[in-house]
């Protein structure tokens, strides 16, 4: 399959390059940006990307929901994102919140694990802290025990990490 995938891709560039010399037109990135590689639908995105959510208020939340956003726009499948919660940043991830949750990041977070692939990370510490088990977790979110681990492990493996 990695052959056919990469003679595909092969073929694809060539195909691209020929229009282009035809004025075709130029074959572009997922992005637009059209410097860039080609990527196909189930090729290993070229970003990769782990946000640290820690904090409750909407505006921080806000934020790092809107930068994911911007990458997903920027990158398109192109990004795999993913998003380590921790202390108060725990609760977008219950299914009954123990702190208020703003209603559109609730349903935003659900939207991006269902709709964007983006990978959920909810910390085990934070969760035996406030009281948490792993049944009052939304389903698309997994437990990692400690949050801090799973954002180094996630570096080691290639991800870039941003926090606020």
């Amino acid at each position: 399959m990695q052959d056919f995938l990469k003679n595909r891709r092969r073929f694809m560039t060539v195909m691209a390059g020929a229009g282009a010399a035809f004025g075709l037109g130029r074959a572009q990135a997922q992005d637009g940006g059209g410097d860039e590689e080609l990527f196909f639908p189930g090729d290993e995105p070229a970003h990769k990307v782990i946000y640290q959510l820690n904090h409750g208020d909407v505006d921080y939340q806000t934020h790092v929901l809107n930068s994911m956003n911007a990458m997903i726009g920027k990158y398109g499948g192109n990004v795999k994102i993913a998003v380590a919660c921790f202390a108060k940043g725990i609760h977008i991830l219950a299914k009954e919140p123990k702190r208020e949750v703003d209603e559109e990041i609730y349903a935003r977070v659900e939207g991006f694990a269902k709709n964007y692939d983006v990978e959920w990370i909810a910390c085990g510490n934070t969760m035996d802290t406030v009281g948490y088990s792993a049944d009052d977790i939304r389903e698309f979110a997994r437990i990692e025990q400690v949050g801090a681990a799973a954002l180094m492990e996630y570096q080691e493996d290639g991800y870039a990490y941003i926090a606020w």
